[in-house]
């Protein structure tokens, strides 16, 4: 009888916890999506009362004078054409350490390392149908399995008001970009002493199927919120190689499926071990696979705390890492230790803050993270990660800039920064001379995702 009421006493206290831990928010609360106060995807909607954040406009920037839309690779100029407003550095760095967080250390490590801030930009914008379903995810879509599984979701953001630290993460991995894009870029990999050296250019193709225009009803838990293959085109050592990742809903049930395919064994492997802490394959010890885009994998290893919001200087409208004219691949690694000050523009933004400690018995090179969303959609941020020592080792940035031809803001790349052996990489980076994106708006061929055809189209 007494383990009887122990039981009960424990069926009491889980049924308690749950809905606080795993329930969409009331209709009430959701009511407020769209409204006077919160965009539709959940951000504020005013600005800052300093006048340094804007209110949030509700479209995507203008295109510039003499762009249009190409069947092809392009690159995008700064539709803006501001100048920056003032410049942090080490001498003046502690004046704005409340807005710097873990960059601080850059001044520390790096006394020539620069910030110039310009204009805030609220310009993001999303299709009619996903802001739709974003307000229809806030009382439908829930995080199940100790919130490593999403069901009942549509194809918008999950949880605009978010609730836990999974949930946020969550709004970063399964966010709105676009639909789908092609690309051609490169990955650049920068020692603190020495010149910079092509660790692979890649034509690739990123999708997200869940924002498919046909997909009316909810997705599917077993299906994939995101979809990438990439073909090897340079170095001549690696051309014609392919790898390809599938992120599913399901991050344990399922979990990620990763395939390579290599042109001297000729033959597609199943490539189990490229998530989590497993260095990135061309980024010089720099990054973990569960870097990319600042963050890209299953949750299981940490617990993630949803601290709250803040302001804070980010990467923000990083037009010069895919406009040639503005900075040369050259003019980017003229630096050490870090990206050229003069081809990186920050910016001042609301931002959700997770920090996420390492589980007791779990594994990984992190043992605390600390990740910063932009309110206006979560795809752009930051991280900060550290080690058993508590001693921050690497910082990491999304590339990021909004689309003319579409609604939509995406993550095109990643900056990784080294504090301990000094290396940098720029993934993403679109200024080699064939290099930009393509938004493709038609379904793609039904083979594109699948392993068995990515030998036929990869051998060279």
């Amino acid at each position: 009888m007494h383990s009887l009421k122990k039981i009960a006493c424990l069926m009491g206290l889980i049924t308690a916890v749950l809905p606080a831990a795993y329930a969409a928010v009331s209709a009430e609360e959701a009511s407020q999506l769209g409204g006077p106060v919160l965009t539709a995807f959940g951000s504020e909607k005013a600005g800052n009362k300093e006048g340094t954040i804007p209110p949030y406009t509700g479209t995507g920037p203008k295109t510039p004078a003499g762009w249009a839309p190409k069947d092809t690779y392009q690159q995008r100029p700064d539709p803006y054409g501001d100048k920056p407003l003032f410049s942090i550095t080490a001498a003046n760095a502690v004046q704005y350490a409340d807005k710097l967080d873990g960059v601080a250390e850059m001044f520390k490590r790096y006394p020539d390392f620069r910030m110039d801030i310009y204009p805030s930009h609220r310009d993001y914008a999303m299709p009619s149908r996903v802001t739709e379903n974003t307000v229809r995810n806030a009382t439908q879509c829930k995080a199940v399995d100790q919130e490593l599984k999403l069901a009942g979701c549509y194809g918008g953001m999950p949880f605009p008001i978010p609730k836990t630290g999974n949930q946020a993460m969550w709004n970063h991995m399964a966010g709105y970009g676009v639909w789908t894009v092609k690309g051609r870029s490169e990955v650049i990999v920068k020692p603190e002493q020495g010149s910079a050296a092509l660790a692979v250019q890649v034509e690739y193709t990123n999708n997200w199927p869940g924002f498919d225009p046909a997909n009316t009803a909810p997705l599917a838990p077993d299906s994939m919120y995101y979809r990438y293959i990439g073909t090897d085109e340079a170095p001549a050592r690696l051309a014609g190689g392919r790898f390809m990742f599938l992120d599913p809903f399901d991050q344990i049930g399922i979990g990620r499926r990763a395939y390579l395919y290599s042109t001297g064994r000729r033959w597609v492997k199943l490539a189990a071990n490229l998530a989590y802490d497993t260095p990135t394959p061309y980024g010089g010890g720099s990054a973990t696979m569960d870097d990319q885009a600042v963050f890209m994998g299953a949750m299981d290893r940490f617990d993630f705390k949803l601290i709250g919001k803040k302001e804070k200087y980010i990467y923000y409208n990083n037009f010069q890492f895919n406009d040639r004219t503005a900075c040369s691949t050259e003019k980017f690694f003229l630096t050490n230790g870090f990206p050229n000050p003069d081809c990186v523009r920050w910016e001042l933004h609301r931002v959700w803050v997770v920090e996420a400690t390492l589980k007791p018995g779990a594994s990984h090179l992190y043992h605390k993270r600390i990740f910063y969303w932009d309110e206006d959609g979560f795809v752009i941020g930051s991280s900060e990660s550290y080690n058993a020592k508590g001693k921050l080792i690497r910082y990491a940035n999304t590339i990021n800039r909004p689309y003319f031809e579409v609604p939509g803001v995406q993550a095109t790349g990643t900056t990784y920064i080294d504090l301990e052996s000094g290396i940098y990489v720029i993934s993403g980076l679109q200024t080699c001379p064939t290099c930009g994106e393509l938004v493709v708006t038609k379904p793609l061929p039904s083979d594109t995702f699948l392993p068995d055809a990515m030998g036929g189209s990869g051998i060279r």
